[in-house]
């Protein structure tokens, strides 16, 4: 019997209320909300560190970032980490990487995947040794192809502002999307495990669908003016000084843009899956989407990700499953550590003991469709490993969780703590901690994150010794 294929699409900074499912109705995303409604939606996805190199890393190895290293941008995948492809039964799948990877050595194949596209010459600092750093993307040379020169000839890069400033049909979601339709089609007749990651939404924030949607009718977040204030640590005051002096009509721009970027990746997911049908293939194959992160888009008058607010943590998450013709939802909130487990057991490939997640085919399968564990997330360091943060205030070390009953508590290396009630206040307004009433509820909270950390291995020092 033939095993399932899979596709895997994934994004780069696309907030988890883009979707119809998650309650976005004012913008156009047809091809994704379609899927959404044959698919298993999970109603609170999180990641395991909302910014992308690590995330990403969990995404592939199944493994937190504190384990496998990835703990910043720009630190490469250990060769000795295994990642999906790897961990596939060998010879059974064709597998390929297409897109964004930011996990090391970006052009060059890897990991295990047979084939490979990436579309990201700015990597080339972080290379690892021996590698030519004079070698260039596909889609370079496609842009040559097309008669497009760089801007500057001397560093023979296509810049992603250039890029984004492109016609659609020659920007990079057409053409990954084109390049993941050949791998379908030639791959047709076989098992295969395909990933596709799309650069956008994630910046420059602009493209060619710039004018899709008229910022005077895109909603500001009730949250917009819920400003950070001195209780909170400092880098979440700096990222929103970053903002300051935005005015709103500035911000309903951004998001238009945001939003539009959001529209052009759907568009070009659509035609992929389209592939499938097209192939006969819709009821062989997984189907999973997701992103690597939130962005702000204005939530505490912030953009971008980085901190534990729900906009950046958060993300989208759906999983079709061979012949599923109706949306089933998750609720309760579960960690991206459990989509790689996840994915290999709906692939019956087996899942190692050494994965730090669980498979949530149960919870799929079962009637009750409500997680039970809590959700833990971190935050590493940008001067981990000798580089100097590039703001001060971003050494700082942060652990989160995140409970099935609606809890959050951010413990910070800086001393300011965080703890929201997200059932009462989802906007994370108010900042509870250190308020009359809620101190056996923070010792409880902070002895699961210690829990957490001795289970996982992070020796990672959030508190003085017997806080």
């Amino acid at each position: 019997m033939r095993p399932p294929n899979l596709l895997f699409l994934y994004t780069d900074e696309q907030a988890h209320d883009t979707l119809a499912c998650y309650g976005n109705d004012w913008i156009e995303m047809p091809n994704l909300n379609a899927l959404a409604e044959t698919s298993t939606v999970f109603e609170r996805a999180y990641v395991t560190q909302p910014v992308c190199t690590p995330s990403r890393s969990t995404l592939m190895t199944g493994l937190w970032p504190h384990t496998n290293g990835c703990i910043r941008n720009n630190v490469p995948l250990r060769k000795d980490t295994p990642c999906l492809a790897e961990l596939l039964r060998r010879g059974t799948y064709v597998t390929g990487h297409f897109g964004k990877w930011h996990l090391g050595d970006e052009i060059f194949r890897q990991h295990g995947f047979d084939e490979w596209r990436n579309y990201e010459d700015m990597y080339r600092p972080h290379y690892g040794p021996g590698r030519d750093k004079s070698q260039r993307s596909e889609y370079h040379h496609y842009l040559v192809s097309q008669g497009y020169k760089p801007e500057d000839p001397k560093r023979n890069v296509f810049g992603r502002g250039f890029c984004a400033r492109l016609p659609e049909e020659h920007g990079k979601p057409a053409w990954i999307a084109g390049q993941a339709i050949d791998f379908i089609e030639r791959n047709a007749e076989r098992p295969f495990a395909l990933c596709v990651n799309f650069l956008e939404p994630h910046m420059p924030f602009f493209g060619p669908r710039d004018g899709q949607y008229d910022p005077e009718s895109i909603p500001l977040p009730a949250n917009h003016k819920a400003l950070p204030d001195d209780s909170m640590p400092e880098k979440y005051l700096k990222k929103c000084a970053k903002r300051a002096g935005q005015s709103e009509a500035e911000w309903r721009a951004l998001r238009a843009r945001y939003y539009g970027l959001c529209s052009l990746v759907d568009t070009h997911a659509g035609r992929i899956l389209d592939a499938l049908r097209d192939k006969g293939l819709w009821d062989d194959t997984i189907i999973v989407f997701t992103s690597d992160h939130g962005d702000m888009m204005g939530s505490h008058g912030m953009a971008e990700k980085g901190v534990m607010y729900e906009e950046a943590a958060r993300v989208p998450m759906l999983v079709k499953t061979p012949g599923q013709h109706e949306a089933k939802k998750v609720s309760g909130p579960v960690s991206h550590m459990d989509f790689l487990p996840t994915l290999l057991d709906l692939m019956d490939a087996g899942v190692p003991d050494v994965l730090q997640g669980r498979s949530l085919r149960p919870l799929m399968e079962s009637q009750d469709a409500r997680s039970t564990d809590d959700v833990f997330i971190e935050w590493n360091p940008a001067s981990s490993e000798g580089n100097e943060p590039k703001n001060p205030g971003e050494e700082v070390i942060e652990r989160t969780i995140v409970t099935q009953d609606g809890w959050k508590l951010v413990l910070s290396s800086c001393g300011k703590h965080v703890l929201f009630n997200l059932n009462d206040d989802p906007g994370e307004t108010t900042n509870l901690y250190g308020r009359a009433g809620h101190d056996p509820l923070v010792r409880d909270l902070t002895a699961r994150i210690r829990a957490w950390q001795e289970r996982s291995g992070d020796g990672a020092d959030i508190l003085p010794k017997g806080k």
